[in-house]
C-alpha cells in the first residue's frame, strides 16, 4: 500500500474499498461501493482480490475515456484494495487537470507535446514515463511528493 500525501500531514491512503461476499458457487463475488460497476469474482479469496485490481482499473479507465467524475477513495473502514503506483499517478493527474479547468489540448500546449502523447498520460494501460507525468503535474503547477513507509 502506498500513501499519498494531501495537503500538511495528511496521508489518504490510495486504493479502493471493496467487500468480498461468498457466493452460492464457491466463489468470492467483488464489488466495491465508490464504483458500482465494478464487479468480479475469484475461487479464492487472493483470486477474488487480484481480480478486483484489474475490474477497478478497467472501471476507471473507462470513465476517464467518458470525462466522468470519479470519487476519490473513501475512508470508511473496510477492505482496501491498492491501485499499481502508475495508476494512481495517473488518476491524480486526471483529477489535477479536472479541478484546474484546463484542457487537454491546454496542457499539450504548455508541454510543447503533441496531443497524442499528452492523452497517453490518461491512458491507465499504457507505460508511461514518470518523467513525463511529473512534467505533466508541473506544467499544471503542482509537484508529487512519495513517501514510502516500512509494510505492515
Amino acid at each position: 500500500m502506498w500513501n499519498w500525501r494531501r495537503g500538511r500531514g495528511i496521508e489518504v491512503t490510495f486504493g479502493y474499498r471493496i467487500e468480498l461476499t461468498p457466493d452460492d458457487n464457491d466463489t468470492f463475488l467483488v464489488t466495491c461501493p465508490q464504483l458500482p460497476m465494478v464487479a468480479t469474482f475469484g475461487e479464492t479469496k487472493e483470486e477474488a482480490r487480484a481480480h478486483a485490481v484489474d475490474a477497478i482499473e478497467t472501471v476507471l479507465a473507462s470513465m476517464i475515456d467518458d470525462g466522468e467524475d470519479i470519487p476519490a477513495p473513501d475512508t470508511a473502514d473496510g477492505e482496501i484494495i491498492a491501485l499499481p503506483l502508475l495508476t494512481a499517478l495517473k488518476l491524480n493527474l486526471y483529477w489535477t487537470l479536472r479541478s484546474s479547468g484546463i484542457t487537454r489540448a491546454e496542457l499539450s500546449r504548455r508541454l510543447g507535446w503533441n496531443r497524442e502523447s499528452v492523452d497517453r498520460l490518461f491512458r491507465l494501460d499504457h507505460r508511461s514515463r514518470l518523467e513525463q507525468i511529473e512534467a505533466a503535474f508541473s506544467a499544471l503547477g503542482r509537484a508529487v511528493e512519495i513517501e514510502v513507509h516500512q509494510a505492515a
